[in-house]
């Protein structure tokens, strides 16, 4: 939990985590058989099989399958290609938000909190949702040079401990009246340490109620 100033102010910091968040499945995945044909991911699936067996072993961690996945599917892929797929998916995702924390997310925009998207999976279709949605991003950043995808990327994987590290480096959190962070898995427990109002997926009953006394109306664009 932040400590607070002393100086009373009434916007919040609203944290939200993605997959299995306000997305209730694997986006990062989903994204890799939406935009890849069977074929292309058998053929360099097999090359990093004992990973993918460690993985699904638990025996290899997520934050180090991810990177490793990403760079074996989409190494010296065109990225207008990635990219036109990435606004396809981004309209396939929105369509299935949670509608319980979609709600929560506007109640807070209501109030006039500013609201971010924390989140490990990649900017490629990511980017695209906090536009819709109108909120800032914080997540995994890809790597292009002469407009192919390296596979690389160009920011540690948005996990763990590099949550917090990265709400750090782009917010001083006394400069909100309180912090709100919304998450699902141990990958988020570091964000959720920083928050006054932590909420884990499938732990807690209700979601926080918020305060209305400060909100105020906002020009929200519902998904299609």
């Amino acid at each position: 939990m932040h400590a607070k100033s002393e100086t009373y102010k009434t916007v919040n910091l609203a944290l939200f985590d993605f997959d299995g968040t306000l997305y209730p499945k694997d986006s990062f995945t989903g994204f890799i058989f939406f935009a890849l044909s069977k074929r292309h991911i058998v053929k360099r699936g097999l090359k990093i099989l004992p990973w993918i067996q460690a993985y699904y072993l638990r025996l290899y961690p997520a934050h180090a399958m991810r990177p490793r996945l990403f760079e074996t599917m989409f190494k010296d892929t065109p990225i207008d290609f990635v990219e036109k797929l990435a606004q396809e998916y981004t309209q396939k995702l929105l369509k299935k938000l949670d509608p319980e924390l979609l709600n929560q997310l506007r109640q807070h925009q209501q109030r006039g909190d500013h609201v971010v998207l924390v989140s490990a999976s990649v900017d490629l279709y990511l980017a695209p949702i906090c536009d819709v949605l109108k909120i800032d991003l914080i997540c995994t950043q890809t790597e292009t040079k002469d407009g192919l995808l390296t596979g690389k990327y160009s920011s540690e994987d948005c996990s763990c401990d590099q949550k917090k590290v990265r709400i750090l480096e782009k917010y001083d959190l006394d400069d909100y009246h309180a912090v709100y962070a919304y998450g699902n898995s141990e990958e988020d427990l570091e964000m959720l340490s920083l928050a006054d109002y932590p909420y884990m997926m499938g732990e807690q009953k209700g979601l926080p109620v918020l305060d209305a006394k400060y909100a105020k109306s906002v020009d929200i664009k519902k998904p299609a």
